[in-house]
């Protein structure tokens, strides 16, 4: 990896924990919303009752902090292969994962809260994750990264059950990572993908709980 591209992922990083990453795609909108607010994804907060706009604030938190642990993951790996491919498929998902960063980010602030204080922390672990898993070469990073996707997308379907019917915009945007989310997975399998084994899998859940139920009040 080239001098450039190592300050491009360290920028990338940073704007990652402190909550400036750029958007390469607009924030996603419901249909329901358009119509409703004459396209204004996020005026219907005060539709949603303190306890529904506290629990959609905690689920983007939590989704926030995924995205951030995502950008880690991703910039590990591409710097333990050596595959131009692999890096290819890495960037491109990086570059998505980013703008759930900047959606959920702004999502956060319309619902009047704030990203977890615990991000620094988050991102150094899956930093560690990312470079485990990419040295075992790039059949098991690939196999990682879809394992990874397949729980998000797991744990995103729980949301759309547990997010306020009226709070359009949050769902708007849980429904386009979840997509996202999926394609990542599907390509990673595509590429070559390995198992991840049994063992592996029931740790990551497992890291995972505890991540997200700190996340969602921290």
């Amino acid at each position: 990896m080239t001098l450039d591209e190592v300050i491009s992922e360290f920028d990338r990083g940073f704007r990652s924990m402190v909550g400036m990453s750029r958007m390469s795609r607009p924030i996603p909108e419901s249909d329901v919303v358009g119509e409703a607010s004459g396209g204004d994804a996020f005026g219907e907060e005060a539709q949603l009752s303190e306890k529904e706009r506290a629990h959609s604030a905690g689920l983007m938190r939590v989704n926030h902090v995924g995205e951030v642990c995502a950008q880690a993951l991703y910039q590990a790996q591409k710097f333990a292969t050596n595959s131009p491919e692999l890096k290819a498929k890495l960037e491109d998902a990086a570059r998505e994962e980013e703008d759930h960063l900047a959606w959920t980010s702004r999502r956060l602030k319309d619902l009047g809260s704030r990203p977890s204080f615990l991000n620094p922390l988050w991102y150094a672990g899956a930093l560690a994750i990312g470079v485990a898993a990419g040295r075992l070469g790039d059949r098991a990073s690939l196999g990682f990264m879809a394992e990874t996707e397949r729980q998000v997308e797991q744990h995103l379907d729980g949301h759309m059950y547990t997010l306020s019917a009226n709070d359009h915009a949050s769902r708007a945007i849980v429904e386009q990572m979840r997509i996202d989310e999926a394609a990542h997975a599907a390509a990673a399998i595509g590429a070559g993908a390995g198992e991840v084994p049994f063992l592996v899998r029931v740790l990551m859940r497992a890291a995972s709980k505890v991540m997200t139920r700190t996340a969602y009040y921290i």
